[in-house]
């Protein structure tokens, strides 16, 4: 079987992990990425072995041999660049969010629609082997009705600076870079229900914490702590059709001893914490069990997940499986994302 050819759209930081899945595959050749910085775009396709580079995404798209791209740009150009791909014929993988608003992501559906072309949400977390096994777990009803999860993402100090903290780019801080993978990877293993209502509430009383010392943490290439228009800590309760509930709270900053990442999930025949690592509790002969399952992957790999997205995405553009997180989900992640952010801003219930 041909090769199949890969542009990739933004060369950032996230970009680096698509290039290496994608030269990690023996069915693909990273054949060329395009970056505002056509310098950053040489560097990387020298390091990747693509054979052109773009400083305009437009010139990558008009390739008629370039048969799927993934788009790492700045969240605020993810849906114009991802329609203007599928309308260019090619499959697509865009990291989330996959939009700024909904108008933009039902935009993106509509494209998906016409072109008859994957379109593939980078909700990296449901390709996760840990994930993968609970969901096995699940599936077979081990835990019964799920009504009820809980998920945190807390920084104590993380604010990345740059695009992440520019409201105009990322169309907002933890909650739509942070809370939209553990808000997704809850809603997917309860079974996508259908939200009714959300509250929610995000505050920005810290800022960027650029005075505190002796702790590292990432750093966008713009980072500039003057600059900070995104919220320091977003938190929420999503209701769902079936009487189901979700709880988060998400930060980039918090006067918190520690990070936290947890996960939970409870049902009414047992219950699941997906993370920090994989644990089930269930009920069997009137005794509850705290179960671990005996596999090497009860944690969250980074690397892996993203490997496995890749390989996924692939099967899906040649027609040999279904994507885990189509556009779709996509816009309903988009949905539940900026309910949250008005009602934050309105300090009301917002009803879908």
């Amino acid at each position: 079987m041909e090769k199949m050819k890969i542009g990739v759209i933004g060369a950032g930081s996230i970009s680096d992990v698509h290039l290496q899945s994608y030269a990690n595959h023996p069915d693909v050749e990273v054949y060329a990425i395009s970056d505002l910085n056509e310098e950053r775009a040489k560097a990387k396709a020298a390091q990747y072995g693509a054979s052109k580079t773009f400083a305009d995404y437009r010139e990558l798209l008009a390739l008629p041999e370039v048969d799927a791209v993934s788009v790492c740009t700045w969240n605020n150009t993810h849906a114009a660049i991802a329609a203007a791909a599928l309308d260019a014929g090619k499959h697509v993988l865009v990291e989330k969010p996959l939009s700024k608003t909904v108008e933009e992501a039902l935009l993106v559906e509509e494209a998906a629609k016409r072109s008859g072309k994957v379109l593939q949400v980078g909700f990296v977390r449901r390709y996760a082997s840990n994930t993968n096994l609970l969901k096995r777990f699940i599936d077979d009803g081990e835990l019964g009705d799920i009504y009820y999860a809980k998920a945190s993402c807390l920084r104590r100090l993380g604010n990345p600076g740059g695009w992440f903290s520019d409201v105009e780019r990322s169309g907002g801080g933890p909650l739509i870079d942070l809370g939209v993978h553990i808000i997704d990877i809850c809603w997917y293993l309860m079974g996508r229900p259908k939200v009714v209502s959300v509250s929610g509430n995000a505050y920005n009383r810290l800022g960027n914490r650029s005075n505190i010392q002796g702790l590292s943490f990432y750093k966008a290439a713009d980072y500039d702590a003057a600059k900070n228009t995104v919220e320091d800590l977003a938190n929420a309760l999503i209701r769902f059709e079936n009487g189901a509930s979700l709880m988060v709270d998400v930060s980039f900053t918090l006067h918190a001893k520690k990070d936290e990442l947890s996960v939970k999930l409870y049902g009414d025949r047992g219950g699941a914490e997906l993370e920090p690592e994989l644990q089930l509790v269930l009920e069997r002969h009137d005794t509850i069990l705290n179960a671990t399952p005996q596999v090497d992957d009860v944690t969250f790999n980074f690397k892996d997940a993203f490997q496995r997205e890749i390989n996924h995405f692939i099967a899906a553009a040649r027609g040999e499986a279904e994507t885990l997180s189509p556009v779709q989900d996509g816009v309903e992640l988009m949905k539940m994302l900026t309910a949250i952010y008005e009602s934050a801003r309105t300090g009301r219930e917002i009803r879908l």
